[in-house]
């Protein structure tokens, strides 16, 4: 909402546009009037929507046009005053003041017109007659109050129609004419009621409503109260309500009776708590909340984001079968003004035998979003409304930022949940292979991938003595006499060599002494398509000579041409490598230390899928 209200009085001389201020001011009559009253600021405390209101008087006869045009721009709110004991400054309402005001404010953001009839103690009839066809002709006009200066009628209720039409305006909600809700209103509280409606069964029972009510209003709503909402909208609309709650009709039916009564600040306080803004766009200071990330922090989320992204999968997996078919990946993320995932998000994640992202997956890729882009991920959890489902101040509340790296190697250990590991390698040498087989697809599935499908990502979960962790893998472009920092910055590099070409190896000494023979960052080679017959590497020393050379573990042998989904050891052995970078190269060459990290993996998977189990009956 506005942090201030500017509130200008124009119309022709001697209507008693500074009568009207001095009489507010006062709280009675002036007995001397001056050409025109100084600006004058109205404290907040003072004011009914505890905002300060600024209310400032305009005098043809000591003000240019030049000044009006400018105090024009500046008005969020604009009372053209008229005598209704004055035919003249009537008819100058439309033939003078709403024209000069259109010419001078943005086409694009009208600035709203309050009619005020004032000296109405001078007569006994209204001009409402007159001023109504006004009103149909012009929709910035918000609405016109009748008043007295001298007897101080309205004249309070005069400045707070003004200061709600800037607060609380009509415009963007309802048209008139038509009656009806504007489609940006009606769209802004479809995505209201679809984020209350916990278990997305296109009603909202009493529980939701309760929430919805303390959330917005912060008070609930008396059991004989909501169902007197309830019978207001069965006696006016038949499909409304249907198993004693409110259909999505129902709701939109309440709001626009709201509007209709003049009752539009109940809406609009809704709209500002789900994050609107007087444009009904969703305001960037809700979606992009403060999050300040050093450098060599990561971002993950914590303990509630995953539990409320839980609940959304949940809400959205109608048939538990613990996946997300097309159509239920599109319901949740009807919320959203467009569809996030694109269809390499399929081949980035884990997904089941008919394509579809599993609730491994779902979290994988929210994992992936924080990591790689946290600002995406703040945008994408204000759609879902996790600041109101979870009741937090903020999305930023659902991110945890890692510490430094550099203090993770000085005390050798550390409490980070997701491993960046990037892959280089000559072309064909077997890096997507290697990406794909970690989501658990054998070179028969990977085959079946269409090209603009392909992702350069996948993550999913390993366990390192029997903690979950998450391994992001990212297939980085082999030009490397382009290589960016970013491209270099990670927590273990994997260089992947085809074994059966006898040039593949040349590429990955050449990038590693290049690049990484100085860095701390640990580093294992991978002989990829090891079901082939292996050949001697055109190059200076084996890869197994180099490797000792450089104090590195021995080459990894990894095919992807399997019956079964490939093995998972090895990226437990990077995942291992990423979270103990301090561990020398002897103990990472010790047939113990990986046999305690593969065991650790194997029993965890195991005990992990067994819980996974259990808890996916319930859901």
């Amino acid at each position: 909402m506005r942090k201030d209200v500017r509130i200008l009085l124009v119309g022709e001389p001697k209507v008693g546009k500074t009568s009207l201020i001095m009489s507010l001011v006062s709280e009675e009559f002036p007995d001397v009037v001056p050409y025109r009253a100084e600006e004058i600021t109205i404290p907040a405390d003072v004011t009914p929507e505890r905002v300060p209101t600024h209310i400032v008087d305009y005098s043809d006869a000591e003000q240019t046009d030049e000044q009006l045009f400018q105090e024009i721009s500046k008005a969020n709110v604009i009372c053209i005053v008229y005598a209704v004991n004055n035919r003249k400054s009537i008819e100058k309402v439309t033939s003078h003041w709403i024209p000069l005001i259109t010419e001078n404010t943005d086409k694009d953001s009208r600035v709203p017109l309050i009619l005020v009839g004032n000296k109405s103690d001078l007569v006994e009839h209204s001009s409402m007659e007159t001023i109504l066809p006004i009103m149909n002709q012009h929709s910035e006009i918000e609405t016109c109050v009748e008043c007295s200066a001298k007897n101080l009628k309205n004249i309070s209720e005069l400045f707070y129609y003004a200061q709600k039409a800037v607060l609380h305006p009509t415009g963007p909600l309802y048209c008139p004419e038509k009656k009806t809700m504007k489609s940006l209103c009606v769209k802004a509280l479809t995505r209201i009621f679809k984020v209350s409606d916990f278990d997305n069964d296109g009603i909202l029972n009493d529980h939701e409503l309760n929430f919805f009510q303390r959330t917005c209003f912060n008070t609930p709503l008396e059991p004989q109260a909501l169902e007197d909402v309830k019978n207001v909208v069965r006696k006016n609309l038949s499909d409304g309500v249907c198993d004693n709650g409110l259909t999505l009709k129902g709701f939109l039916f309440l709001h626009t009776l709201f509007i209709q009564r003049g009752r539009h600040e109940t809406t609009w306080t809704v709209l500002r708590r789900f994050g609107y803004d007087d444009e009904l766009e969703l305001n960037q200071d809700y979606l992009f909340p403060p999050l300040k990330v050093p450098p060599d922090c990561t971002t993950e989320l914590n303990h509630n984001a995953y539990l409320f992204l839980q609940s959304v999968f949940d809400k959205h997996d109608k048939d538990r079968d613990c996946a997300l078919s097309p159509e239920e990946l599109a319901d949740l993320f009807d919320v959203f003004p467009y569809m996030p995932w694109g269809p390499d998000v399929n081949n980035t994640v884990c997904t089941n035998e008919q394509g579809w992202i599993t609730y491994q997956g779902y979290l994988s890729q929210w994992t992936l979003t924080t990591y790689l882009d946290v600002q995406r991920c703040l945008e994408y959890l204000g759609y879902l409304g996790y600041s109101i489902m979870a009741e937090q101040e903020s999305q930023a509340a659902g991110i945890t930022v890692t510490r430094d790296k550099k203090i993770d190697l000085q005390k050798k250990q550390t409490q980070r949940s997701v491993f960046r590991c990037h892959i280089f390698g000559d072309r064909r040498s077997g890096k997507s292979g290697f990406l794909q087989a970690f989501l658990g697809c054998n070179l028969a599935r990977q085959n079946m991938i269409r090209e603009e499908h392909k992702s350069y990502y996948a993550i999913s979960t390993t366990y390192v003595y029997g903690q979950e962790k998450y391994l992001l893998l990212h297939e980085v472009s082999p030009d490397f006499d382009f290589l960016s920092d970013a491209d270099l910055a990670c927590d273990i590099v994997c260089f992947v060599y085809d074994a059966g070409n006898p040039r593949s190896f040349e590429y990955c000494a050449t990038v590693f002494k290049q690049y990484f023979v100085d860095s701390k960052t640990p580093c294992m080679m991978i002989a990829a398509k090891s079901d082939l017959p292996e050949v001697r590497q055109m190059y200076g020393c084996s890869p197994l000579e180099f490797c000792r050379k450089h104090k590195m573990p021995p080459p990894q042998s990894f095919t992807c041409n399997t019956a079964a989904a490939p093995s998972r050891e090895l990226y437990s052995k990077l995942t291992t490598m990423a979270m103990y970078p301090h561990v020398s190269q002897t103990e990472l060459k010790s047939s113990t230390f990986w046999l305690r990290a593969s065991v650790g993996a194997t029993v965890f998977a195991v005990l992990g899928f067994a819980m996974y189990r259990v808890l996916l009956k319930p859901r």
